[in-house]
């Protein structure tokens, strides 16, 4: 595996092709992801609570934009602090452990500090408590099947805390058995028509672990070209009609990750995020039919004009 985690990469890799961003919008997204942020230091959902997983994304987005202040550090410290010996789903524990690196990589105060010299393991039994007999790993230790999406969170944990997932090949032969006919992944195995997202964390399973070949990739490309939307971007499975913000971020880096960047058109990708995502005052919406932006859809703009803009991959 490569020696920084999946999410540090990802955002050096975002933030080399923002930079080509004016200084006017990126100050408006800036603000705008600013203004979500509640006086206990977290960041607001859409009904206006300060969450755990809208803040990771929060820092995710600021992180893009080129880094934190030390004053949104030192606010955001505190929030994470309140988290720290809670009982995290896998979901949250992965915003808390990217939210804890990144704020500290900034000149944040030390979260780790406040942990238990074995919380490693103790993070590592709870994480396997979770894993199912078919290899993957469920939401809950009451989940009888995998979920590509969780299995994929519970390995972004492990990197996050330096650690290597328990018997790989198994957590591989699970993805593998998530492939469909059409050529993507499904999320849960009674499901028959792949989606993106799913693909998109099976695919980044599969590199991290080196297991990807020509066929598999052969197989995405086959998939890839039935979600296009004639909008310019992704929809979340061939089934919908519209494209949105996650499934054009997920499939265009699926699409970059495997070579084959030509499956859409940059222009039109770029329209499509520019025109249809992107709100005047600053925030990315979900498509076209939503009224609000929020700082998760908004790293999910910002993350797909990186991608466009990165020429260094």
């Amino acid at each position: 595996m490569p020696s920084k985690p999946y999410l540090i990469r990802l955002s050096s890799r975002l933030n080399s092709g923002l930079v080509r961003m004016d200084g006017e919008r990126r100050h408006r997204h800036r603000f705008f992801i600013q203004s979500q942020q509640q006086t206990d230091g977290g960041f607001s959902d859409r009904e206006g609570d300060s969450d755990i997983y809208y803040t990771g994304f929060a820092i995710r987005g600021l992180s893009v934009l080129g880094g934190l202040r030390p004053d949104e550090c030192e606010s955001l410290g505190q929030f994470i602090q309140s988290y720290s010996k809670h009982q995290l789903n896998v979901v949250d524990l992965v915003s808390w452990l990217y939210s804890t690196l990144a704020v500290q990589t900034f000149g944040g105060p030390e979260v780790f500090d406040d942990v238990k010299i074995n919380w490693g393991d103790q993070l590592t039994s709870t994480l396997e408590s979770v894993r199912t007999k078919d290899g993957g790993y469920a939401k809950t230790r009451e989940g009888a099947t995998g979920s590509t999406y969780h299995s994929f969170l519970v390995a972004l944990t492990y990197e996050l805390i330096g650690r290597s997932v328990p018997n790989p090949n198994a957590l591989v032969q699970f993805i593998h058995d998530r492939q469909r006919d059409d050529g993507g992944f499904v999320e849960i195995e009674p499901m028959s028509h792949s989606g993106t997202n799913p693909t998109a964390a099976a695919v980044a399973l599969l590199l991290m672990f080196d297991a990807m070949n020509e066929e598999l990739r052969d197989d995405v490309h086959k998939f890839l070209q039935i979600i296009r939307s004639p909008e310019g971007g992704f929809k979340a499975n061939a089934r919908v009609p519209y494209a949105d913000g996650l499934s054009t971020f997920t499939g265009l880096l699926t699409a970059h990750d495997l070579g084959i960047k030509t499956i859409l058109d940059p222009a039109n990708v770029e329209a499509f995020v520019t025109n249809k995502l992107e709100l005047p005052a600053g925030g990315f919406r979900a498509a076209s039919w939503d009224n609000q932006a929020d700082v998760e859809y908004t790293f999910y703009g910002l993350g797909a004009l990186g991608l466009l803009w990165t020429t260094d991959e």
